[in-house]
């Protein structure tokens, strides 16, 4: 179901693992734009500072600002991303996950799905202590960037509520759209898809396409 767009208070930290970038800058400002406590890591430290100085977010070491969070969101490139997450599990610990990569393969001037069986985000759930959700794959970093939200939905998937409902609350922030839930996290299989698909698309029609579900309430 939909969730309401939110009002702008900071009661919630969000760390975003991979905040230098290109989508995890385009999250912080976006979400920090609408009253959302932001803190961007890095592995490198001082990219991270520099950064988040500019955004006006804190900014420091992926170990430091996960600590501290009530969301993180793993906004690094899918090949490094089941790692990155074994790596900040202590640190994470039971903070909630937000995994928003989706493994492709291109291949033939075509974009594919790239895994055919359990999902990234599964994956990631098998590393870490605490609940992951997955979602925001059919956002693109372009899209957010621009002076107003898309005019699109976003959609989120996870087994556990608490973690799916900060999840929720991001994604509703994120876009003119609605903040959509998707159901299980094994529904983190069709959403990685889903990024693979609207790639095709961009390719053929040179656009930013996005998501819209019809028909909700």
């Amino acid at each position: 179901m939909p969730v309401p767009k939110p009002k702008a208070v900071r009661s919630v930290r969000v760390a975003i693992v991979g905040g230098t970038g290109a989508f995890g800058r385009a999250l912080a400002q976006r979400l920090h734009a609408t009253g959302v406590d932001v803190a961007v890591g890095s592995r490198d430290e001082t990219r991270a500072a520099e950064l988040g100085a500019v955004y006006g977010v804190h900014g420091a070491a992926n170990e430091e600002v996960v600590r501290d969070a009530d969301l993180v969101i793993l906004s690094v490139r899918s090949k490094a991303a089941l790692e990155m997450a074994r790596s900040l599990a202590d640190a994470i610990g039971d903070t909630p996950l937000l995994s928003v990569a989706a493994d492709l393969r291109f291949d033939a001037g075509a974009v594919y799905p790239g895994r055919l069986g359990r999902s990234l985000a599964e994956e990631i759930a098998d590393v870490v202590r605490g609940p992951v959700v997955a979602g925001f794959q059919s956002l693109a970093a372009a899209s957010l960037a621009q002076p107003e939200p898309p005019d699109e939905d976003v959609l989120v998937c996870g087994d556990d509520a608490q973690a799916k409902r900060l999840a929720l609350d991001c994604g509703a922030r994120l876009v003119a759209g609605r903040a959509v839930d998707a159901g299980p996290l094994a529904i983190a299989r069709a959403l990685e898809g889903l990024t693979a698909l609207l790639l095709n698309v961009n390719r053929r029609f040179g656009v930013e396409a996005g998501i819209r579900i019809t028909n909700l309430p």
